[in-house]
């Protein structure tokens, strides 16, 4: 499979990064300043939106460009490499899964408020005791009239405390097997029993958060696709979560700020440990590039990635977990300090990136799971008993 960009598509490269470099400020990386960091989020969001690139790979009656899946992933990997937003799970999972699954009047109110940055949107699948086995679930949806009535928990809500709605997978019929019995919902954050409770990291962060549903009546309108059929829904829309271009994208930006740390040092940047640790690392940045390149251009091709996306996914992540342990030995006692002082190395990024990197290993499938769909799918291995 030959990765080579056209002279456009390069072109269009230079237009993006151009426009992050003058646009896009690290302000948003202070957690400290919350509030702000939310409207400067917001801001940066619509003016993606007034350029096309929110959406860009959606199509032009949906608001989109019509761009390709190289184009795409082009724009997707400068954004990580300047850890810039994206406008978030609305134009990423839930507008394209809408565009598949959605009806004409939920295609008409929800995509051109997604398109527009107007509506913020957050997950509600994973509960307490369904996590990798998603399908176990046990938030209830009972109808009532032309209302579902729902009840239960979730958990490791990204962004609740942003968003406008959540899409829900519950269970509406539990006698049915596990993976039949569950639909997929749309649900207004405002109505009344939706209620979240912050989950605070051990990075100090508080993105994540627990989502209860107490007696929540969800019109019908709001359910996508059959009841009873939302597994269906849900896996495409994971399937929209595993294209794994942001996990070198942002690796090689760490890399870049630790290379010239490290050669800010005299002692560090004469020994031959580090310069092959750094050198080693910097071969896995770009093979974990290459692997997400290859999905890419698979989809661009007509293909179906499978166990590909696994396989860019897994490396990826845990390349990034390598990456931020060598980090922060290299650092020595000064990498432990948090931002905030003039003694921290690299503003304190590498010391959160050291505590956080371990979340994306688990989230959006974990680690046993790629490994599982790659032997499944990929190497034809027999399923364990």
């Amino acid at each position: 499979m030959d990765f080579r960009f056209t002279a456009q598509e390069e072109q269009f490269r230079g237009e993006v990064r151009a426009f992050l470099e003058q646009e896009w400020a690290p302000f948003a990386e202070e957690a400290e300043a919350e509030r702000e960091g939310l409207i400067h989020h917001q801001r940066f969001a619509e003016q993606l939106a007034a350029k096309g690139w929110l959406t860009m790979a959606w199509p032009r009656e949906y608001g989109g460009m019509g761009a390709g899946y190289i184009q795409q992933t082009i724009f997707r990997e400068e954004v990580a490499y300047f850890r810039a937003p994206d406008g978030g799970q609305g134009p990423r999972m839930v507008g394209p899964m809408l565009i598949l699954h959605g009806n004409q009047e939920q295609k008409a109110r929800f995509l051109p408020a997604i398109a527009r940055a107007q509506q913020f949107w957050c997950q509600g699948y994973s509960e307490p005791g369904a996590g990798s086995d998603l399908a176990s679930l046990q938030c209830r949806a009972t109808r009532d009239g032309d209302d579902y009535v729902l009840n239960g928990q979730k958990t490791w809500t990204s962004n609740a405390h942003k968003a406008d709605w959540i899409h829900v997978i519950a269970r509406t019929d539990p006698e049915a097997p596990k993976h039949r019995g569950i639909s997929y919902f749309l649900v207004d954050m405002k109505t009344p029993g939706v209620s979240f409770r912050p989950i605070v990291n051990m990075a100090g962060g508080a993105g994540f958060a627990e989502t209860f549903f107490e007696d929540v009546r969800v019109p019908a309108r709001n359910l996508v696709g059959e009841e009873n059929r939302g597994w269906y829904v849900a896996t495409t829309t994971l399937d929209f979560e595993r294209s794994a271009i942001n996990y070198p994208a942002e690796g090689r930006r760490t890399l870049d700020e630790l290379l010239a740390y490290v050669s800010t040092q005299p002692q560090a940047k004469a020994g031959p440990a580090v310069r092959t640790a750094l050198a080693e690392l910097s071969i896995e940045v770009d093979v974990a590039r290459w692997l997400a390149y290859r999905v890419a251009f698979m989809q661009a091709s007509g293909q179906v990635p499978n166990y590909e996306a696994s396989m860019a996914k897994v490396f990826g992540t845990e390349m990034q977990q390598r990456l931020a342990n060598t980090a922060i030995n290299l650092l020595g006692l000064h990498g432990q300090l948090r931002r905030g002082t003039s003694w921290t190395p690299v503003r304190g990024y590498l010391e959160f990136k050291y505590q956080w990197q371990v979340a994306p290993t688990i989230f959006a499938g974990t680690s046993e799971i790629q490994r599982n769909i790659i032997a499944n799918r990929g190497l034809g291995l027999p399923r364990g008993n």
